[in-house]
């Protein structure tokens, strides 16, 4: 196993560990089609290009890597080298480079594929540049219509159609793609696990059975904007303050709900000085539960609650919904199949989105997760040790052989 590891980890992700580093909040900041997600998309090419692969990116911006000739039928692996901002170093490229490790050691060991194979790196699947999780994902199966992705901003005003043009694709291709979609025969996601379960089992790999039904929202508190010495406190309708009291209602409707999860973790102030009442405050919710009637009714009830704090500072509120995504339960055969292959692993419930969940719907997909000792993750902390990565690596090759 020495020749996967570098550095106490696997040598793939030694090798992209200096790309995306955030000074300012720790971890990696890696968003689509920006620099660091460039350079570790020119990464993937070449690692891939040492082991043979033939490398082709879609109209979506995905990047596909072929062993063998493409065609349909396929047995498909791979995640996303993005990142959310400030977040950690396994969740997504894990993935990646455990099927590049897999399918290496496949090769080296003189295994030839009857079915056709590639490694499907996707497309913005944080959504932290253009506010759609899975976004290549969702192109690719007509989740997301290409007219809405096209226009879609990000925080400099850069519509994803310009930010596309200037990556090298052509804004008007951006959609459906029945061609890629129907090349897939079966995939397969291995990534890092975001939460405690196989701490709580001491295991250091599970199958997925399902995922939540979670959707972001993005909440607009418009007030009135005013000096902040002139202004006596009775005389004020603050924005601010109204969002301090409406994420205070996000909290306690979760709470109340034993199951379900809500955040706010990201805010904009308009305009953002220090001495100035703010004029309007745009806040973005992430609600998830079990199933879609609990995260529409989790959503109702913040709503109220929100429509409430905010009218008390004279204050008003707008919510839009920015994505959504059912929950999914993966095929129970090919769950029970892969769990039997592995020598009996667990199968876990997560509550974090994946591209295998989008693809759930068109195709059979399936996940595989690596123990996450600290239980966190979209963060600097997230961690997952050599010998897990590489019981990773080794659950992903034997799953492979018996598919190909």
């Amino acid at each position: 196993m020495s020749e996967l590891l570098a550095d106490g980890m696997l040598a793939g992700l030694d090798e992209i560990a200096g790309t995306g580093r955030d000074a300012r909040r720790g971890g990696y900041s890696r968003h689509v089609w920006q620099a660091a997600e460039l350079e570790l998309r020119a990464w993937f090419v070449e690692r891939a290009g040492r082991i043979g692969l033939d490398v082709e990116t879609d109209r979506n911006g995905n990047i596909w890597a072929w062993w063998g000739t493409p065609g349909p039928d396929a047995v498909v692996t791979g995640s996303h080298l993005d990142s959310v901002p400030g977040g950690g170093a396994y969740d997504g490229p894990l993935g990646v480079v455990s099927a590049l490790d897999a399918i290496a050691r496949l090769q080296a060991a003189g295994f030839t594929p009857s079915r056709p194979c590639a490694i499907l790196v996707f497309a913005e699947e944080e959504g932290s540049r253009f506010g759609i999780a899975c976004l290549g994902s969702r192109l690719m199966t007509g989740a997301l219509g290409a007219d809405r992705a096209r226009a879609l901003v990000d925080a400099d005003g850069v519509t994803l159609a310009e930010a596309a043009v200037r990556a090298g694709l052509d804004p008007a291709h951006l959609g459906t793609d029945r061609e890629a979609l129907e090349r897939i025969g079966l995939f397969v996601e291995l990534h890092v696990e975001q939460g405690r379960g196989l701490i709580d089992l001491g295991q250091p790999v599970a199958v997925a059975s399902s995922i939540l039904a979670h959707g972001r929202w993005r909440l607009t508190v418009t007030g009135q904007g005013n000096h902040a010495g002139a202004t006596l406190m009775a005389d004020r309708r603050d924005p601010m303050v109204a969002a301090a009291r409406a994420v205070l209602a996000v909290q306690d409707a979760a709470s109340a709900r034993p199951g379900t999860r809500a955040t706010v973790g990201r805010m904009n102030i308009v305009p953002g000085g220090t001495n100035v009442i703010a004029s309007s405050v745009q806040a973005w919710l992430d609600a998830r539960a079990e199933t879609d009637e609990e995260t529409r009714a989790l959503l109702g009830e913040i709503t109220a609650l929100v429509d409430e704090a905010v009218a008390e500072n004279g204050c008003s509120v707008a919510v839009v919904e920015e994505s959504w995504a059912g929950s999914v339960h993966f095929d129970p055969e090919l769950r029970d199949r892969f769990s039997a292959a592995l020598g009996g692993v667990p199968a876990l419930p997560t509550g974090a989105g994946h591209d295998a969940g989008v693809l759930a719907a068109s195709v059979p997909s399936a996940m595989l997760f690596v123990r996450n000792p600290t239980g966190i993750s979209h963060s600097p902390e997230e961690f997952a040790t050599a010998d897990d990565c590489v019981a990773g690596v080794e659950a992903l090759e034997k799953l492979l052989r018996t598919l190909l």
